[in-house]
């Protein structure tokens, strides 16, 4: 199904330590993710960078939520941006930056479909609260504000709360997961694939219950899709790398069944850090992972 792309840049790295994943979204572009698309026959349009401060120009005032008040307001561009492109009837790529980014793509689609499921396809759970954190960096803690979880100003923003509902959400490739997280994963009753189970069932069953989940009843699925779910000798250029993720053709899978499913609202591609990468390559695997999204095959 051809489709009218919108790529829409994030570059904040407001909502983690490590500096550089703010060339997240020239990185993905050097890798011509706007040519490569475009010649899988989609139409293809940039929408530009939302504006993002620069760190050190702030102050962090809670050491538990640092740069909260910045991280709003450039998701709450990013979620007036994303509604817009979905209400004229097209798919937003939301390129980050920091897995914070999450939550104004979520708060954007929220704003045009009331009932849509996540697959979040990540390293880590993304479900720690103000309460819980053990780092005070919001990009893990997108996921639990979505949900309803948390600090009032990131679930209120967009206005909708809760804008999941976690019976239609999937962790999948899960393998570094804090024990306050864990608690509030089971107590949100959330599907969630571990890479053991990965292993024991296969990426193709897996993939295919996460459809079901997040599909079923739904507008369709957001996918939130954080390098760092691959293994890092496919994808090094990530802040929190873990060992033992996704293999090159296990990501390429779970995109294409994913793409067959025609269930796919839009997506959002986080955590590329160019500073930590070799060459370009988990730009490029970024890219890649989307042309498989969207359609690209052998024949």
């Amino acid at each position: 199904m051809l489709r009218n792309l919108r790529i829409i840049g994030v570059p904040s790295d407001l909502g983690q330590n490590r500096r550089g994943v703010d060339m997240g979204p020239s990185a993905i572009r050097y890798a011509d993710v706007n040519g490569r698309l475009a010649r899988l026959g989609h139409q293809v349009e940039d929408l530009g960078n939302i504006v993002v401060p620069t760190p050190e120009m702030h102050q962090v005032a809670d050491d538990n939520l640092k740069y909260l008040n910045e991280v709003v307001a450039v998701c709450n561009e990013l979620c007036q941006t994303v509604a817009q492109v979905m209400r004229a009837g097209h798919t937003p790529i939301v390129l980050g930056g920091d897995h914070s980014v999450s939550l104004g793509s979520l708060a954007g689609i929220a704003n045009v479909h009331p009932s849509f499921g996540v697959i979040w396809f990540d390293a880590h759970g993304d479900m720690n609260t103000d309460k819980t954190t053990p780092s005070g960096n919001i990009h893990g803690m997108p996921l639990a504000a979505s949900l309803g979880l948390g600090h009032p100003q990131l679930v209120g923003l967009g206005g909708k709360q809760p804008k999941l509902d976690p019976a239609h959400v999937v962790l999948v490739g899960v393998r570094s997961i804090d024990s306050d997280e864990a608690r509030l994963i089971r107590e949100c009753g959330i599907r969630w694939f571990s890479m053991a189970e990965i292993d024991t069932l296969g990426i193709a069953q897996v993939m295919q219950e996460a459809i079901e989940i997040a599909g079923q009843g739904t507008k369709g699925i957001h996918l939130s899709l954080d390098l760092d779910a691959l293994d890092p000798m496919f994808a090094p250029g990530v802040g929190t790398p873990v060992n033992g993720g996704f293999t090159y053709r296990e990501g390429h899978l779970a995109m294409e069944l994913l793409a067959s499913s025609g269930k796919l609202l839009s997506v959002d591609v986080v955590e590329v850090n160019p500073i930590l990468d070799d060459k370009n390559r988990t730009g490029r695997m970024a890219v890649e992972l989307l042309e498989s999204l969207f359609g690209k095959t052998v024949l």
